[in-house]
């Protein structure tokens, strides 16, 4: 059977690291100076394990678009860890608004999600980069690019660049689990691999890192339904 995988080489990384993915993609992660051949070698040293992993049943029941609920008055939708009740009314401006309830303009099923979407992805701009300023400047760390983005497969990610991208869809996570993502991937910045020195650093700061991790695992499903 063939193995496929795609490598990502940093001249921050000292050691090859092999990782699968939610979508079940195999990722290598290697320095700058390792070779094709030396890297497929060490792959093919571990395809027992990695094909074991790959026929583990997937983290999320495959399901390319998460159904969610639907965008309707009596429903509730996740913000910050906790469920609210949707309203859809007039709103000012045609926006969401929240007031330990969510007020959402009426229109059609697209236009309501749209606008839900809209606002979550600034909440999570005007909440999430500031938290994740204020860690860096903790941990004296200095972060080129933060962004908030769109991304099903990760939570966050930190590239060769120092850029940190967090995924919009943390904003419906309690702030523990916001913060346990931000500085795992502010802590890369000082340990790129997943070394014991690695979660020292993010322990030290996320007391609750475990639980955090463990909650995403749990609910991470939720997270990524539309609403």
């Amino acid at each position: 059977m063939n193995l496929t995988y795609t490598t990502v080489r940093s001249a921050k990384r000292k050691n090859l690291t092999i990782t699968v993915e939610r979508d079940r993609s195999v990722v290598v992660l290697a320095p700058v100076g390792a070779t094709d051949e030396a890297i497929d070698r060490v792959v093919q040293s571990k395809r027992e394990w990695l094909f074991e992993k790959l026929q583990h049943a997937p983290k999320y029941q495959g399901r390319p678009h998460a159904p969610g609920k639907e965008v309707v008055s009596g429903e509730s939708a996740l913000y910050l860890g906790r469920e609210y009740r949707m309203t859809l009314t007039s709103t000012p401006e045609g926006g969401v608004v929240f007031d330990r309830a969510f007020f959402i303009p009426q229109g059609d099923r697209l236009q309501t999600r749209q606008a839900f979407r809209d606002w979550y992805g600034q909440q999570a701009k005007e909440i999430i980069l500031p938290r994740l300023a204020r860690y860096a400047a903790e941990l004296g760390v200095k972060v080129a690019e933060a962004a908030i983005v769109d991304n099903r497969l990760r939570w966050g990610s930190c590239t060769t660049k120092n850029n940190i991208r967090l995924n919009w869809r943390l904003i419906k996570a309690p702030m523990s689990v916001i913060d346990y993502v931000i500085v795992h991937e502010l802590a890369h910045l000082l340990e790129a691999n997943h070394t014991p020195d690695f979660w020292n650093i993010v322990r030290a700061k996320v007391p609750g890192a475990e639980k955090s991790k463990a909650w995403l695992k749990a609910h991470g499903q939720l997270l990524e339904e539309e609403i």
